[in-house]
């Protein structure tokens, strides 16, 4: 009686363990890959630290200070606190044109720009007539002044501004409205003449990766419009009108004071206010599809599907042939499929996703295709092992390059190797080593077994 641990049966037990083994260096190449990836977003800070970051533009407000009289704990007396009004604009435009370039640190890059950004404004005396009788604080109009909010001032290469058509020059400000920084300028609101403030204001200004503008306005418009064919429109709102082409792309947003979930008017100590500030903004992202790393996670997710496969191959050699493989050589071929996911991830680094994935994938299939040679002792599976192979990595291309449809290609797929794999096996006994043909010829080799 044949040994139970010669059995296929035990074989393929065997050889299942074996392909459980590799998730080890697979986790490890996962955790690289993660580990990478990190190290990419810490140069997109460092470029960003020295270029400006991704940018949100809050567009000019105007701030009242004022003064409450309040009543202390004890109940005993009061004392003035200083306080500022906010007053937002009736109508509010955004133009954006922004020029991407990419800026690099170390081995790695992310795309920058430098936009023409020109803002106009209107506010009504109205508007600041009402925020003033709802206000319970004593106003200073004499010292009332324009905002401009942004997220990094790092960013703001030159400002050129206009009031009511006049020049006017923005100063440096230690204040923040909802975590966003703001340069200033003086407005006086004593003026008896009761005539809109008509804002103009151009500018260059740098940032990274993204940018987004606050609907700030009773009616806000922006416009944006980049050299980039793979925007991402982020944010509270998608805008009303794009066009994207692979070159460009141009997009315009409107909302109105009935779309979020402030008002015109409210004092800058409200902490609410603050909160839902950022959550209004909306915009664009340089989106970068499916880069290295994207594609390397993904690639990496297959492993152990990929490398089950290319040891069932091999252990169909193995029984069709009737032949001993040991398991130190499944190893050494799994090994070898591990080592693929290091040399994709760091080429791919070096020289870009595609040329890498050609040379580590041609690597690959040239050690296994001849050591499963060697082994198995015939070239012709050496030929054999190493095209399915070949033919594994050209489909796992497909898989990783594939942006909506990697699911839906990746499940037919599977489906065709699990149907290709019943019929390849579907004469063999599954309690001994020779194929059902060969059993059926001769009778007695189920009693053997």
């Amino acid at each position: 009686m044949r040994n139970w641990t010669q059995t296929v049966t035990a074989k393929v037990l065997g050889v299942g363990v074996l392909a459980l083994l590799m998730l080890i260096p697979l986790a490890q190449v996962q955790s690289l890959v993660t580990e990478r990836q990190a190290m990419r977003e810490t140069a997109v800070t460092q470029i960003a630290q020295g270029w400006g970051g991704q940018q949100i533009l809050g567009g000019p407000v105007l701030a009242i200070p004022g003064t409450r009289n309040v009543l202390l704990a004890d109940n005993q007396a009061t004392r003035d606190v200083a306080t500022t009004d906010v007053v937002l604009p009736d109508d509010l435009q955004t133009e954006v044109s922004m020029q991407v370039q990419s800026r690099r640190y170390g081995i790695y890059a992310a795309p920058v720009y430098l936009s023409t950004v020109h803002v106009t404004a209107r506010f009504l005396p109205e508007d600041v007539e009402q925020a003033k009788r709802a206000s319970t604080s004593q106003w200073k109009v004499d010292k009332a002044e324009l905002r401009f909010l942004l997220s990094d001032l790092r960013g703001l290469r030159s400002a050129v501004l206009r009031i009511d058509g006049k020049p006017a020059r923005f100063a440096s400000s230690a204040e923040r409205m909802g975590g966003l920084s703001s340069v200033v300028v003086p407005v006086p609101l004593d003026s008896p003449d009761g005539k809109p403030i008509d804002v103009d204001i151009q500018m260059e200004l740098a940032g990274t990766e993204a940018m987004q503008v606050l609907p700030l306005g009773r009616s806000s418009d922006v416009a944006i419009k980049a050299p980039w064919g793979d925007p991402s429109f982020i944010g509270a709102a998608l805008p009303v009108e794009r066009e994207i082409r692979p070159e460009y792309f141009s997009a315009r947003w409107h909302a109105s004071d009935l779309n979020r979930s402030y008002g015109q008017y409210w004092e800058y100590a409200d902490a609410g206010i603050g909160q839902v500030l950022g959550t209004s903004a909306f915009g664009v992202q340089l989106y970068q599809p499916v880069d290295i790393y994207q594609r390397s996670e993904r690639s990496v997710k297959y492993g152990l599907l990929f490398i089950g496969m290319t040891f069932v191959v091999f252990f169909l050699f193995e029984v069709l042939k009737r032949m001993r493989v040991h398991p130190v050589q499944y190893l050494l071929i799994g090994a070898a499929l591990a080592t693929f996911y290091v040399l994709l991830l760091a080429l791919s680094e070096q020289i870009g996703f595609a040329p890498a994935y050609l040379a580590a994938a041609s690597a690959v299939v040239l050690i296994v295709g001849g050591y499963a040679a060697s082994v198995l002792r015939a070239r012709r599976a050496g030929l054999l092992l190493g095209g399915a192979l070949a033919l594994v990595y050209a489909l796992l291309y497909g898989l990783v390059a594939a942006e909506q449809y990697a699911l839906l290609a990746g499940a037919f797929a599977l489906l065709a190797a699990v149907a290709l794999l019943m019929y390849l096996t579907r004469r063999i006994d599954w309690y001994g080593y020779a194929p059902v043909s060969a059993q059926r010829s001769d009778p007695a080799t189920m009693e053997r077994s």
